[in-house]
């Protein structure tokens, strides 16, 4: 084990550590109010652009242009993540910001198909990709930003900040779709009303890039950029399946269960109350507002005691509640009373924000600093992709040609069995630790001497990376030919 000096230990500001999470979150705000925007208007975009197609079909074909973007995301993912461990953290996130607010703008602009034809979905499908695209590098760059500025004991309820962030953009894009329908009304709304929320997108970009470009690269990133080594050297995408398989098939598997369940509540869930339990447009878009309203302070208060209890007995926690309650919870929603139906929902939303709490201080947490970025973004929006942006249309489809209501309850079932296993079985405890290749991070001076009294605890994972080293070594004695610098470091 490698001692710990002093000069090892980063001591944050806590002041500008909050800044930075506020300023990532905003961002991710920003990013996800352009985002959201489609999945409120699902209903209202199969009307414009696929007029034609019988009115029972209209929602899957417009959730199927919704899940278009996803087959860019791990591109985005890959080309983000890797520019993200070589120039850092903070330009990357300023360039998916723009791009993002330039494809929703643009959508805004796209001639209906009673003007160009077939012309207009296929331009709205580019204009997805290009989305997809950039949220291929959003997410994942913005967890690895707030988990690299935070101290390690306070490291789950800074990141929770960020899913709060996420929430924002999501009600204030339904609270702007739902005043504009009360105001307007559903036929104005089919014709034209529905480009103004898009159009807006691209103001709110530029505030988000305001406050990014205040931003102070991670402590972690620097550290790393000056490290000798790894100026001679940056992981390469082979490197990176090759030498951590191990924790990118462990994240495929996390993300697979909570992108599923995120995307059933915050895209499936408006269209689903519209179309199968014909509840008002304005009506089921407010319910969902005030179930979102309210589970932000529970959001922050997972994070704060992920970082007292541990996020594994958290997240398990709301594993098996998912797999005993999903039955009753879509009973509830299927009931068709609005309090009733409202708290079935705000059930499922309490035990998404047990995910939302936690997730984006574990995610981060599985992959060494050199490669963290790339490795997540490419595991998380591959993963997301396959699983979470395909549940809104999967579940769409398999209740329209069975009539089963309830197969969205089996599913969020099964896909939580499977989560429970993989986080029972595969994943450590880092809360209160460092992050993997990082140094101890603290906010107040005097924490100092208690991290090196324990120097083993607060460098956990140099076993790991001594385990790659001897590897290293042993295809060296082999006559193999080892790679620069260390395996993980």
């Amino acid at each position: 084990m490698e001692s710990l000096k002093k000069e090892d230990i980063t001591i944050v500001n806590t002041k500008l550590a909050k800044q930075s999470v506020i300023a990532t979150s905003l961002g991710n705000a920003m990013e996800w109010f352009d985002f959201g925007l489609y999945s409120y208007l699902a209903v209202t975009i199969g009307k414009v652009f696929f007029p034609e197609i019988d009115p029972s079909d209209q929602l899957i074909y417009a959730l199927a242009t919704f899940a278009i973007a996803f087959i860019s995301r791990p591109i985005g993912g890959l080309v983000f993540g890797m520019l993200g461990d070589r120039f850092g953290r903070k330009k990357v996130l300023s360039l998916t910001l723009i791009m993002m607010a330039l494809a929703t703008l643009s959508i805004g602009l796209i001639p209906s198909y009673a003007s160009i034809g077939t012309v207009a979905p296929v331009l709205l499908m580019m204009a997805r990709l290009i989305q997809g695209f950039s949220t291929g590098g959003e997410y994942a760059g913005a967890m690895t930003f707030i988990a690299e500025s935070t101290p390690d004991k306070k490291r789950g309820f800074m990141s929770s900040g960020l899913e709060v962030g996420s929430l924002i953009g999501f009600c204030a894009g339904a609270s702007l779709v739902t005043l504009m329908t009360f105001l307007l009304g559903s036929e104005r709304m089919v014709d034209w009303g529905w480009r103004i929320p898009f159009l807006i997108a691209g103001p709110l970009g530029f505030i988000g890039l305001y406050f990014r470009s205040r931003l102070e690269e991670t402590p972690a990133f620097k550290a790393m950029v000056k490290a000798e080594e790894e100026e001679k050297h940056r992981a390469s995408l082979k490197e990176i399946v090759t030498d951590h398989w191990k924790p990118l098939l462990i994240c495929v598997g996390i993300v697979l269960f909570y992108n599923t369940v995120n995307y059933m509540l915050l895209t499936y869930m408006p269209a689903y109350l519209t179309q199968e339990l014909h509840f008002g447009e304005t009506k089921g878009l407010m319910l969902l507002i005030i179930v979102m309203v309210i589970t932000m302070p529970i959001i922050l208060a997972f994070g704060y005691w992920s970082d007292r209890i541990g996020r594994n007995r958290i997240i398990k926690g709301a594993l098996i509640g998912i797999v005993l309650l999903s039955i009753p919870i879509f009973m509830m929603i299927g009931n068709g009373n609005s309090f009733i139906v409202f708290c079935g929902v705000l059930l499922l939303s309490g035990l998404l924000a047990a995910f939302q709490g936690t997730l984006p201080a574990t995610l981060p947490s599985l992959f060494f600093t050199k490669v963290r970025y790339g490795s997540l973004a490419i595991t998380y929006n591959v993963s997301t992709s396959l699983f979470g942006g395909t549940t809104p249309l999967i579940i769409a489809w398999l209740v329209s040609i069975t009539k089963n209501r309830m197969f969205p309850a089996f599913y969020l079932m099964a896909v939580c069995l499977f989560g429970l296993i993989i986080v029972s079985c595969f994943v450590k405890e880092t809360a209160g630790k460092s992050l993997r290749g990082c140094q101890p991070i603290v906010e107040d001076p005097d924490e100092v001497k208690e991290v090196l009294k324990n120097p083993a605890r607060a460098l956990w994972w140099k076993e790991e990376d001594h385990e790659a080293n001897m590897v290293a070594a042993d295809e060296r004695s082999h006559g193999i030919k080892p790679k620069k610098g260390k395996i993980y470091g």
